[in-house]
């Protein structure tokens, strides 16, 4: 008998439990349900846990729920329906200071920024004044809201009063940009980077405009928002959850062959510049990490968007609630 083996059966024998793994076989996994928008962004992170049995690495069982839109999620995680949605920090500070039990931990850095068509005569933000800008979403969308910020920050003037905002839906805001109808746009990030494989330039991301006015770590904007009800019953499966996340994250940052098989999602199969442009712009949104400098310079983002945003935006709370990131997990 190997020595390995003798030393299993005195363990056993004198009542002492051995790990699972030292019998060959694993605990059962524990599910995790998580609403994304199938179609959307955070859809390739998935594919890639599920691809790569992270999931099951971290002993989880990953079920996906396909939610419509941002509305839907929300409806999904406030029924407890999801154990976790993707949604932004703003809108669970807002919640908090509203006293709804929500926390989150962050999961891009993946913003808008200002886009101009191919020829355009707009310099900087400071041409604005006496244009028309398209706007995806409505008055509260948060990349609105940081333009006028940093253009108040930089002029001492109010924008909103000096151009024409056009708000619509985001395939909308572009079909604007590309047939001339606006002088600008601001969309969201895999928006623009459809426009930019069409030839039309960036003129500034909102991640500038927030280092212009001294913010110089990147607010993580999306997060994964879950109950502090979930988060006392399920920790162990969200923090798996979480480390398959980061692990995924890492693979899409470094390996290229990852991404091929992502193209049919990404809605870019016979078309390499806009594949390059989704992978390029997705990976420099990607989170390094999880740390408090990071939860410090989303509180000062946050006190600056609710200046400007005001309670449309960020509810009754000017100041960001200090649990709005959950302590229970770093990285």
């Amino acid at each position: 008998m190997k020595r390995r083996d003798f030393n299993k059966l005195l363990a056993m024998a004198a009542g002492v439990a051995l790990p699972a793994r030292a019998f060959g076989f694993s605990p059962p996994a524990k599910e995790v349900v998580v609403g994304v928008q199938l179609t959307g962004t955070a859809s390739w992170e998935m594919q890639t846990i599920l691809d790569k049995r992270l999931d099951a690495h971290n002993e989880i069982r990953l079920e996906l729920m396909d939610v419509a839109n941002k509305q839907a999620g929300h409806v999904a995680l406030l029924s407890g329906e999801a154990d976790l949605i993707l949604s932004d920090y703003i809108w669970v500070a807002s919640l908090r200071a509203a006293g709804e039990p929500v926390t989150c931990v962050p999961h891009s850095l993946a913003v808008g920024g200002l886009m101009v068509p191919a020829g355009s005569d707009i310099g900087s933000v400071a041409d604005l004044p006496g244009r028309t800008i398209g706007i995806a979403g409505g008055p509260v969308d948060k990349s609105w809201i940081a333009l006028q910020a940093y253009y108040g920050q930089l002029t001492g003037d109010t924008l909103a009063d000096k151009v024409d905002a056009k708000f619509g839906a985001p395939p909308l805001i572009n079909e604007l940009l590309a047939n001339g109808e606006v002088d600008a746009s601001l969309n969201f990030w895999h928006f623009n980077a459809r426009a930019k494989a069409a030839g039309h330039s960036e003129l500034i991301s909102v991640a500038q405009m927030m280092e212009g006015m001294g913010i110089t770590n990147q607010p993580p904007l999306l997060a994964w928002v879950f109950l502090e009800e979930t988060a006392e019953k399920k920790d162990d499966v969200l923090t798996h959850f979480f480390d398959a996340s980061f692990e995924a994250k890492e693979l899409l940052a470094s390996d290229d062959a990852i991404w091929e098989g992502l193209r049919e999602q990404m809605r870019a199969t016979d078309n390499d510049a806009l594949f390059h442009a989704l992978r390029d712009d997705y990976r420099a949104g990607i989170i390094p990490g999880y740390s408090d400098e990071m939860i410090d310079a989303a509180a000062t983002a946050f006190a600056i968007m609710a200046e400007y945003g005001g309670p449309d935006l960020v509810g009754d709370s000017t100041t960001m609630d200090p649990g709005t990131f959950w302590a229970g997990y770093r990285a």
